[in-house]
């Protein structure tokens, strides 16, 4: 059966066109019970494969409100709102109807994927039913009728239909259906039609044998919710409907809210204009206005008499409750300090919220001080986003845990957001719970591979056959070796070198043809798209592919067959190109090599045999390449990376030591730099439209301030003209009194630094790579850990013929697309890396007590130092706030800040020395606290913010007042 509608409709050329839409209905789709008879079997089960189905006689939770055997059936709301407790193992047997799947998918992708994530769980009984095409649950839309109240009736005629249905079943106790719904209306409609009905609160706190999912509970409606005072914090947000009126005739500016990590009273909200991006500042409480980090927020400027500077002061929220308000505009005024006129900046203030960009949050329960409250606040983990208060029956339980909790509202009189408690992770400063954490909070997929990705894989025992060496050369008689770090399994890249007949040096970069694999489309290459890149943590590895093809059949391991790609040059001895190549291959490397025992054999004055002379010779051409490069105007920054050794029984880290760069580490990033700009080149004149390429933008101008005001206060001059000027005068900025001084001027010039991103070449006009200093580059030689450099042998493949393109590779929106995905996850990688070097850091120090070390002053705040410690690679602040005690001055000369504390004055690159131990007086949030020892200042003994927390905790007569109401 079909239904048709016809419409007109104008082009936007002007003409006006018929369309015709035909809908399709059938009276052969399924139910999905298991035990129907009626229905005919789903078209996609098999005798090995069952379809997800339904339960013959559903089990699961006991209800007290519906004691027999039920489905539940829910509205877009409660599946949009209750995920959560949908996800609960407890919660079987559920009907999904086409319509509400639909409405999910149009309000919320995340949810979404969510939702079809537990519909493919065959555990969960989960059945997913078109009740748009069946012939008897399909309605047409009522004239005068809206969207929402026809889909509320749609739903409202599937129940129906299937408790219908169900009593046609032969079975000795009838399945219900139960609809869920907080639709005040669409329940009572429900009722009135024969339909049984429940909120879901009413249906959870009906399962008497699992209380614990009313703490999973979303706070759907503030109604109740909110503080009982009344006071009005903030102002009222702006209708969705008004801001887009507002942003198009130019009254606000759209934009991403970022929070503060060091001030919890300050963010900014980058406005991504047409020309450049703006950044608005935004200040205090009420001019907040409920944002939260990455919101899509609409700002309204404030008159220039009120733009303010970014304030210097750190801050932390210590948890006032909501009568306490009066105390935040007393730290609002703590930011408003006098400044010039040049350091002012555009400022703003939140009037509405386009897009929340809520997500569970990991952290811990502060659990409330009145004997058995219910009600208590949650501290994330993430310093950015606000405490959150929850409703919980299990606070003894959750107390010095690990939990997950979710954001549900924020109503304007409450301090803090509402939300709902989600799971429980383990004991907070637990090796493996804190690892869970911090690959929560930076968003990294890490849940093990599924059957259908393995299933991806090759049937081992593996081996190479002769289709596989159709469109491949046999290299396997070259010497070939690789160079790694240590314990590395993960070998992407091998190198070769020899010299030919006609007196020049063929060089070769052997890669991993991971691609040979990973065909497009199918279950792994979704999943490594998805994960984007292997992120490398202080103890563990989370592939990006399955460890068969990580450490085993891609891994250019020594003495067996692996097939590479590689690139091979013809140069002189000059290290001048004179041909490029690309073929597909067969290797068999001679030697798996560390960086230290390859440049044993370079320094080596016995050994002689052809890989320690195919090393020399790389080592050589390396070197002149490198030369030329940096002539060029390639910036040789500095970054303190940190090794940590770990006790071989406990895992704990026993020692802490910078990274120490060989000339091997140099050798092999020359030639694969030589090669991924190569390979950029060559995909670029095959595919000018959808090259998948890697830029690095110039930064602005304003980015280098906080470096030329350093160096100027060393009497040095770092012009900032080209990469290529600083180059030069990074090169020139030495002190032959100050030797580290040229190190801590490259430091500073790496945080003044744009982020690396991926593009299409189609999609933009600026190819250039800042810090090489090269026109074109991409990313080839790492496609084990990095999924851009698979796409990218896939075009190298279709370029040189050995392989077949596919629609997508051909698409540049979706290489777009893509590549903003892949950008995402190797910034939340970096992030994930740097704050497991942090927790080991703190399991470090923890057994170490006080730590006395030499350090150098990076930045200077309005109340705090931030300094470097050379020997650990490690930054941390020193405060300076004390009750009793001086305000610190921050002072300008020249531009050149300093912060003067009683009597000494501490400047940018002066050296200390500090005290370095834990500070665990917060369990969630532990730290690096560091106090200065040299120079001396008076009643610096004790950590300033320790003693800060301490005071702000023993106000008992306002604890007091705050308790008893």
């Amino acid at each position: 059966m079909q239904t048709s509608r016809t419409f007109v409709k104008r082009t936007r050329a002007g003409a006006v066109v018929k369309v015709v839409r035909e809908h399709y209905l059938r009276d052969d789709i399924p139910c999905g019970a298991a035990a129907c008879r009626l229905c005919p079997p789903r078209p996609d089960a098999t005798a090995t494969a069952p379809a997800p189905s339904l339960e013959a006689r559903p089990g699961g939770a006991a209800s007290s409100l519906c004691p027999g055997p039920h489905y539940l059936l829910p509205d877009t709301n409660v599946l949009l709102h209750q995920i959560d407790i949908l996800e609960d193992p407890v919660i079987k047997n559920v009907i999904v109807l086409q319509t509400v799947l639909q409405e999910v998918r149009n309000r919320s992708i995340p949810v979404y994927k969510r939702i079809r994530d537990v519909i493919q769980t065959p555990e969960k009984h989960f059945y997913s039913f078109t009740n748009e095409h069946h012939r008897e649950t399909y309605i047409e839309q009522k004239k005068g009728e809206t969207s929402n109240d026809r889909n509320d009736r749609a739903i409202r005629v599937a129940v129906k239909w299937y408790g219908e249905h169900l009593k046609k079943i032969e079975d000795e106790e009838k399945t219900q259906v139960i609809f869920l719904t907080n639709d005040r209306i669409n329940k009572e409609k429900a009722l009135e039609e024969g339909i049984t009905a429940y909120t879901c609160e009413e249906y959870i706190k009906s399962l008497v044998a699992n209380p614990e999912l009313v703490d999973r509970l979303a706070c759907v409606s503030d109604e109740g919710k909110e503080i009982e005072n009344g006071k009005i914090i903030f102002p009222e947000h702006i209708p969705l409907s008004k801001l887009q009126q507002g942003i198009k005739s130019g009254n606000y500016l759209q934009g991403t809210y970022r929070a503060s990590r060091d001030n919890y009273l300050e963010a900014t909200v980058w406005v991504h204009g047409d020309a450049e991006e703006k950044e608005i500042i935004i200040q205090g409480l009420k001019h907040l206005n409920r944002a939260v980090h990455e919101d899509i927020v609409a700002v309204e400027l404030l008159p220039k008499n009120e733009w303010v500077a970014l304030s210097s002061v750190v801050l932390q929220d210590d948890g006032q409750d909501e009568d306490d308000v009066e105390i935040e505009e007393e730290k609002e005024n703590i930011l408003k300090t006098s400044v010039s006129k040049d350091m002012l900046r555009p400022t703003g203030k939140v009037v509405g919220i386009i897009k929340r960009n809520w997500r569970p949050l990991c952290g811990m329960l502060s659990k409330s001080e009145i004997k058995e409250a219910r009600r208590h606040l949650f501290t994330p983990a993430d310093r950015r986003i606000p405490r959150i208060r929850i409703e919980t029956r299990q606070a003894d339980k959750l107390e010095g845990q690990r939990i997950i909790v979710a954001i549900d509202g924020w109503p304007r009189n409450s301090r803090y957001p509402n939300g709902h408690f989600v799971k429980n992770l383990g004991s907070a400063g637990d090796k493996e719970t804190e690892t869970e954490v911090l690959l929560l909070e930076h968003d990294v997929p890490h849940q093990p591979f599924s059957q259908v990705v393995l299933s991806c894989l090759p049937k081992m025992p593996w081996s190479i056959t002769e289709q596989d060496m159709l469109h491949r050369e046999d290299l396997r008689h070259l010497c070939i070796c690789s160079v790694d770090p240590p314990g590395c399994t993960d070998i992407d890249d091998a190198l070769h070198c020899r010299e030919i007949e006609n007196g020049n040096i063929e060089v070769g970069v052997h890669i991993a043809d991971v691609s040979h694999f990973i065909r497009p489309g199918n279950a792994l290459d979704e999943e490594s798209v998805k994960r984007g890149t292997t992120v490398y943590l202080c103890e563990k590895r989370i592939d990006m592919v399955p460890e068969l093809l990580s450490s085993n059949l891609c891994s250019l391991r020594s003495d067996v067959d692996r097939l590479a790609f590689s690139c091979i040059w013809e140069m002189n001895h000059k290290a001048e190109i004179l041909k490029t190549r690309f073929t597909k291959s067969v290797i068999r490397s001679k030697a798996s090599l560390t960086y230290a025992e390859a440049q044993m054999r370079i320094d080596s004055a016995t050994m002689n045999d052809d890989i320690t002379t195919s090393l020399r010779k790389l080592n050589k051409l390396a070197k002149i390449m490198k030369k030329r490069r940096i002539d060029n105007g390639a910036l040789t920054l500095s970054s303190p990376e940190v090794r940590f050794h770990m006790d071989s029984e406990t895992h704990d880290p026993i020692d802490l030591q910078t990274k120490e760069l060989k000339e091997t580490n140099s050798m092999v990033e020359e030639f694969m730099l030589l090669a991924n700009i190569s390979v950029a080149q060559k995909i670029h004149s095959e595919f000018p439209e959808f090259a998948l390429l890697r830029k690095h933008p110039a930064p602005p101008p304003s980015n280098y301030d906080i470096l030329v005001k350093a160096a100027k206060s060393k009497n040095l001059e770092i012009k900032t003209d080209s990469a290529k000027a600083l180059a030069e005068s990074l090169d020139k900025a030495e002190s032959p009194t100050f030797p580290y001084l040229n190190t801590l001027l490259r430091i500073l010039t790496t945080r003044c630094m744009m982020q690396a991103v991926y593009f299409c070449s189609g999609m933009d006009n600026d190819f250039h790579h800042y810090g090489l200093a090269s026109p074109i580059y991409t990313h080839f030689t790492s496609p084990i850990r990095r999924y851009a450099d698979i796409i990218v042998h896939r075009l190298l493949a279709v370029a040189i013929g050995a392989d077949d393109t596919y629609p997508e590779l051909r698409d540049k929106h979706k290489i777009a697309d893509m590549c903003k995905n892949l950008n995402y996850r190797h910034k939340m990688a970096q992030y994930a890396q740097r704050a497991s070097v942090a927790f080991h850091t703190q399991l470090f120090f923890k057994s170490k007590g006080v730590v006395n070390e030499d350090a150098y002053i990076l930045f200077v705040r309005k109340n705090a130092i931030v300094v470097l410690i050379p020997k650990y690679g490690l930054e941390g602040t020193v405060f300076f706030e004390e009750k009793g005690k001086p305000t610190p001055r921050l002072e300008y000369n020249n531009e050149v800040p300093s912060l003067t504390v009683e009597d000494t004055t501490l400047c940018v690159f002066d050296k200390v020395k500090v005290n370095i131990m834990l500070d665990a007086s917060n369990i969630q949030h532990q730290k690096i606290q560091m106090v200065l020892v040299e120079p001396k200042i008076q009643g610096n003994d004790v950590p300033a913010n320790l003693s800060t927390e301490t005071t702000s905790n023993n106000e008992p007569e306002k604890k007091k007042r705050k308790l008893q109401k």
